[in-house]
């Protein structure tokens, strides 16, 4: 958790300290921003994927996920539009239990970074709370350590997806705001990244969802 524990710290500490340093732009919902987030994270096998060996595996992991987003918006009267990325971390990892790897079937899973590229577009409820929508790119990491009775595999799996969200952002004053949002991410397209000399895989096809509860405290420039 320490990967991106201090980068969030760091970003509540802006959310509170910066006011004194942003300009004046007469909205609430406008201008360059940045913020620290934190929430639930629960990742599970897609509707396509299923492994039936183990009756009992539930083909899911969850966690704490975490980290730091910038965003630029712009304030269009009734309406607010801008672009946002993120980066974050998770401490969801798959069990082991009763002699069997719970979650996904491969082995042990762990959650590793995110990457998040895209847009939102809301509309101002009241001059201080906006209700907003999200959607774009998502690039995600996962941490294999798996065995097939030979061979001991410990590779990242990267993953390609989509996601989409939706969220409350309320205005402590112009500078410094909250929100609370849902989303939720598919991938459907990964590779194995190999350790040392050997090259990527070939792409191949996915099934992954993810479900995503966040908070965030952050300050407009």
């Amino acid at each position: 958790m320490n990967k991106i524990s201090t980068l969030l710290v760091a970003g509540s500490l802006v959310a509170f300290s910066a006011p004194a340093m942003a300009q004046d732009s007469g909205s609430s919902f406008d201008g360059f921003r940045v913020q620290g987030v934190l929430g639930y994270d629960a990742l599970q096998a897609g509707s396509s994927v299923d492994d039936d060996s183990e009756i009992d595996n539930d083909e899911s992991i969850d966690g704490v996920v975490y980290g730091v987003q910038a965003g630029y918006d712009i304030d269009l009267g009734g309406a607010v539009v801008g672009l946002e990325a993120e980066l974050t971390d998770s401490s969801a990892e798959s069990e082991f239990v009763d002699g069997d790897f719970e979650g996904f079937g491969f082995g042990r899973v762990d959650a590793g970074r995110d990457l998040f590229v895209g847009a939102r577009v809301g509309a101002k409820v009241t001059p201080d709370v906006l209700l907003y929508a999200k959607g774009g790119y998502t690039n995600a990491k996962l941490n294999i350590l798996s065995n097939d009775g030979t061979t001991e595999y410990n590779e990242d799996f990267d993953l390609d997806g989509w996601r989409a969200g939706a969220g409350l952002e309320y205005a402590l004053n112009p500078r410094t705001f909250v929100n609370l949002e849902y989303r939720y991410s598919n991938y459907s397209k990964g590779e194995v990244d190999f350790d040392g000399d050997l090259p990527d895989s070939e792409r191949f096809g996915v099934d992954l969802d993810r479900h995503q509860v966040m908070a965030g405290v952050g300050v407009r420039f």
